[in-house]
């Protein structure tokens, strides 16, 4: 299964989808997108955030405040020794980044996700 990911997938999203990596701050396209639409796992292309969810958090990754629908699950992550919340594609099982409570009103949450685990799906 992971020979198919190598061939489906770049290098890159590869290390962060499958290998819980983290693409550099600031390098990802989709983190000025400003598009209507639905931002995708790209890994499987599951229906993860809506753009109306999607805010500037200054971080340099794409930021959204709530999930679309039941793409994601998460799980907590030990491995920066000091607890976090990890995010993942519930439907493939891809990192895509980690879940904070310091986002904006009404749900005070920030999904912090990497750009290069997600694909946009521009609304028509």
């Amino acid at each position: 299964m992971e020979t198919d990911w190598k061939k489906k997938l770049s290098a890159e999203q590869y290390r962060v989808l499958r290998e819980a990596g983290t693409e550099m701050a600031f390098t990802s396209k989709l983190n000025d997108n400003k598009k209507k639409g639905t931002y995708v796992c790209a890994g499987c292309g599951k229906a993860l955030f809506s753009s109306s969810a999607k805010f500037d958090s200054g971080t340099g990754w794409p930021s959204f405040s709530d999930v679309e629908g039941d793409g994601v699950a998460t799980k907590r992550d030990f491995k920066m020794i000091l607890p976090r919340t990890e995010v993942l594609c519930k439907e493939c099982g891809g990192h895509l980044g980690h879940v904070f409570s310091d986002g904006p009103h009404p749900t005070g949450k920030r999904f912090c996700i990497n750009g290069v685990a997600l694909d946009f799906k521009a609304s028509k």
